[in-house]
């Protein structure tokens, strides 16, 4: 397809509040953190290295038993979210601006794990109660 000369109708939608298929046998909770696998289907944040992180699940979503893409989960995205502080591998103020890692579905640490874990976005904040996530 060629560059084009003249002005387009780009089609868009809003992306704070998106709709994602979810992974076979996944189930997610309302209020964790969520990313996408390999498959581009909506899992559980956890430590892997084939996660891309989506954001906050807006609803809980049991695909028990289903087959990937069989339900779809609202996931809220481009806000900052508080997830929990590892203890083990904890983020500090000098991470802010830089990105941290998923560790599992509600918590992020300050490295990668020696390549074990996902990015998980950028900290903004860290508060004695947890990290914010944008």
């Amino acid at each position: 397809m060629a560059a084009i000369t003249q002005d387009r109708n780009t089609p868009f939608k809003e992306g704070v509040l998106i709709r994602v298929a979810v992974a076979a046998n996944a189930k997610i909770f309302a209020g964790t953190l969520v990313c996408a696998s390999a498959t581009g289907f909506a899992t559980p944040g956890a430590t892997a290295i084939t996660l891309a992180y989506l954001g906050m699940a807006d609803e809980f979503a049991d695909n028990t038993g289903g087959a990937d893409g069989a339900i779809t989960v609202g996931i809220r995205r481009n806000r900052a979210f508080k997830w929990a502080n590892d203890a083990g591998d904890p983020v500090t103020q000098a991470s802010v601006g830089r990105p941290c890692f998923v560790l599992d579905n509600q918590t992020v640490s300050k490295t990668n794990g020696t390549n074990t874990r996902s990015q998980a976005g950028t900290v903004v904040g860290v508060d004695a109660d947890g990290v914010w996530v944008i």
